[in-house]
């Protein structure tokens, strides 16, 4: 004898209307990670900006007696400037000045050159880029092959000359090699003298295609210094990972149907060693931003890094803590964009 459902039943495998829909806590939990990200990377660009802002106000020099150096001014004359920028108030009111400002994405002006930071930080940018990008896509390339290759042979001659070789110059400081590749290189008396221009980014009267190449060529050292500096991490990384991957038993399979040895590394276990050098590229993107101030001094590229150090002789306050500001929010960014894309390659550490 069966019994029929009552109307305070349900029959079963019937969906409930107060279930959860499919998904649903997936979804939470992505949000909250999200929103914790965010979080993080809020809390952190707020407390750079207030270590900044009273960081730099401790650096010896008064920026007006800078500005006006070699020059008659008088005393009242020094003390409008210094009404005009502002640095006559107390310290809380020129923070409570600046951070509202920032809230309106406005960095301020610059002491030295009289114009917005925005403006001469959009002037620098690109050259800045040109030189980061070029050279963190050069040290990528090179740090995964070497990499590569030296991890799917641990403990033999290319894996233990490689790996000396960037730890060398990795522990090599990127002015003096800087220095040196202009000695050697550049400045008439090393190995082959004058082959490489010293400073600047183009020759004085170069236009059209003809820039392009000067360009390129006066890009050379600045580009090997970056590279030569860099491409060690993504070495040891992409070594390590490989090893790693090395007794997994996916492998083990792939051989057992036949494949090449080359073909197993290339397809099959360089792909998952790549994760966390995907991670460290994001990281680095966001570093080497910053990192290019040595390079650009060295070698008198103008971009952001050497505005930053013209910037620091004054003291530039409006512009050395907007630059600051971008330097640091840039390393924030691509921190943030380094845990959000993680998850999405590596389905290990999903939320």
């Amino acid at each position: 004898m069966t019994s029929t459902p009552t109307a305070t039943e349900e029959p079963a495998g019937a969906p409930r209307e107060d279930a959860p829909a499919p998904g649903g806590g997936r979804a939470r939990r992505v949000a909250l990670y999200v929103l914790g990200r965010l979080t993080t990377a809020v809390v952190s660009l707020g407390a750079v900006i207030v270590a900044g802002f009273f960081l730099f106000r401790i650096l010896p020099g008064d920026p007006v007696r800078a500005m006006t150096e070699g020059r008659e001014v008088s005393l009242e004359q020094q003390e409008e400037l210094r009404r005009q920028f502002g640095l006559d108030q107390p310290l809380w009111a020129q923070f409570l000045d600046y951070a509202s400002g920032l809230l309106r994405l406005d960095l301020g002006v610059s002491f030295q050159y009289r114009e917005p930071v925005a403006d001469l930080i959009l002037e620098r940018l690109g050259p800045t880029l040109l030189l980061a990008g070029t050279g963190t896509l050069l040290a990528a390339l090179l740090g995964l092959f070497l990499g590569a290759r030296a991890g799917w042979r641990p403990g033999g001659r290319g894996d233990r000359v490689n790996t000396a070789v960037a730890l060398f110059f990795w522990s090599v400081p990127t002015f003096w090699l800087g220095l040196l590749l202009i000695v050697l290189l550049a400045s008439g008396r090393g190995f082959f003298p004058g082959l490489f221009p010293t400073s600047g980014m183009t020759g004085p009267d170069a236009t059209g295609f003809e820039a392009v190449l000067s360009t390129a060529h006066h890009m050379v050292l600045p580009v090997v210094t970056m590279v030569a500096v860099i491409y060690a991490q993504y070495l040891m990384i992409m070594r390590s990972s490989l090893i790693d991957e090395k007794g997994a038993d996916y492998l083990t399979t792939a051989r057992a149907k036949g494949l090449r040895d080359a073909l197993v590394r290339r397809r099959h276990a360089v792909p998952n060693a790549l994760l966390p050098t995907v991670t460290l590229i994001f990281l680095n993107l966001g570093q080497v931003v910053s990192g290019v101030i040595l390079v650009e001094t060295v070698f008198s590229w103008p971009g952001l890094g050497y505005l930053f150090y013209s910037g620091l002789h004054v003291p530039d306050l409006g512009l050395v803590q907007g630059l600051f500001v971008l330097f640091a929010a840039s390393v924030i960014l691509m921190n943030l964009l380094a845990d959000l894309v993680y998850p999405l390659l590596d389905p290990r550490v999903r939320p």
